[in-house]
């Protein structure tokens, strides 16, 4: 099983992650962000990952800090799961839709980071949640697992939903990209030799 612990304190936050990629979609969830539980648990039940994350943040000023840890310690913890990365597809993607939104995301378990993020939300929250704060979330996924993701909201007028399609594109990425390829068993998808 692949699969990772991690806890990550700062002054701002206190967060622990615990994955399993090759889960079936479990969770316990504490983010203090109920609109976030609700995106986490797209990632594990789209993804097929057992997915823990109990955080303690600085809520009392805003949810920036936790959202981003967040992001962070789950990248940090994907990484280490998936170790040298061998036997992996790599690459994932897929678009998802919901009613009248549709989200299409892009992973590259390549090594380097990078997130192309083009989601042009119809208003500025939901909720109490701050939508600008997804995009901190992925960028500090890509930050620490080490991969390339693009993300797009192709259409959408409900940004619940647009929202909502996002991790839920992810989750099948994430699904497809670290699924072991049976004609690649104990090789690096790369021609480098290292990824």
């Amino acid at each position: 099983m692949r699969t990772a612990e991690v806890q990550r304190d700062t002054k701002e936050t206190q967060i622990f992650v615990a994955v399993n990629l090759d889960g079936s979609g479990r969770t316990e969830l504490a983010s203090g962000i109920p609109f976030l539980d609700h995106m986490l648990d797209q990632i594990a039940r789209h993804g097929a990952t057992d997915l823990t994350v109990r955080a303690k943040g600085d809520l009392q000023i805003d949810a920036h800090h936790t959202v981003e840890d967040i992001g962070i310690t789950l990248g940090m913890a994907v990484a280490q799961a998936l170790g040298d990365r061998k036997g992996i597809r790599r690459y994932g993607h897929a678009y998802v839709p919901l009613d009248e939104a549709l989200s299409r995301a892009v992973i590259d378990f390549s090594g380097r980071p990078g997130l192309e993020f083009h989601v042009p939300f119809t208003r500025a929250r939901v909720g109490d949640f701050d939508l600008d704060l997804t995009h901190e979330f992925f960028q500090g996924f890509v930050n620490h697992a080490m991969a390339t993701v693009h993300i797009d909201c192709l259409r959408g007028a409900n940004a619940h939903h647009q929202c909502e399609t996002v991790f839920k594109a992810f989750a099948r990425a994430l699904r497809a990209s670290v699924e072991l390829d049976p004609r690649a068993a104990g090789t690096i998808p790369s021609t480098k030799g290292a990824l």
